[in-house]
C-alpha cells in the first residue's frame, strides 16, 4: 500500500485502499485459529505541506476463547489516522509528535496498518461474559455439561487453619 506524495499534492485527496497480509504479524499468536487479510479503506488529504491519512482497517479473526477454547468469530474495525510531512514543512506544535517525516515521494503504509492491527487484536477473548471455561481437573467444557469434579481443594500450607475453625 503505497501513498504517492506528488500525486496527493497535485490532486489534494486520493483514496488508498488495499489488503495487507498479516501472516508474519500474527504467526506467533497461538490463540488465533485463523484470520484474513487486513482490509484498509483509507483516504489521504493534502493541506499546506501535510498529508493526513484517515480511514478504517478491518480484520476478520477466529480466536480461541480464553476460558473454554471454543473458536470465536471476531471482526475488528479500527480507526486509522497518520500524518506525514517533508522535513522542510512547518509542522504545527500540537502535531509535532504525531507526524512522520518523509524524504521520498512514496510512503509505504503497510507497516502502519500492521501496527494498527497489532494493537487492536484483543489479548483476552471470551465466547460470552458468563463462560464457565474448562474444568481444571478433567478438562470438560463446563458450558456444555457439569463434570461433577469436586473443587474443594485446600492449599496444604493453610490446611492447619481448617482445624482451628472446627472448634
Amino acid at each position: 500500500m503505497l501513498l504517492r506524495i506528488k500525486e496527493l499534492a497535485t490532486k489534494g485527496s486520493v483514496p488508498v485502499k488495499g489488503e495487507v497480509d498479516l501472516t508474519e504479524l500474527l504467526k506467533d499468536r497461538q490463540d488465533i485459529v485463523s484470520f484474513g487479510p487486513a482490509d484498509a479503506d483509507l483516504q489521504a488529504e493534502w493541506s499546506e505541506g501535510l498529508a493526513k491519512v484517515t480511514g478504517n482497517v478491518h480484520v476478520d479473526l477466529h480466536i480461541a476463547c480464553s476460558r473454554c477454547l471454543q473458536p470465536v468469530e471476531e471482526r475488528i474495525d479500527t480507526p486509522f489516522q497518520e500524518w506525514f510531512a517533508a522535513k522542510s514543512t512547518s509542522i504545527p506544535e500540537e502535531l509535532e509528535e504525531d507526524v512522520h517525516l518523509i524524504t521520498e515521494d512514496t510512503v509505504d503504509l503497510k507497516p502502519l496498518v500492521e501496527e494498527t492491527v497489532a494493537v487492536s487484536v484483543p489479548l483476552v477473548t471470551l465466547c460470552s461474559e458468563d463462560c464457565k471455561g474448562l474444568c481444571p481437573d478433567c478438562g470438560v467444557n463446563r458450558n456444555e455439561r457439569d463434570c461433577g469434579c469436586k473443587h474443594n481443594k485446600i492449599d496444604p500450607r493453610l490446611a492447619g487453619l481448617a482445624d482451628f475453625f472446627k472448634e
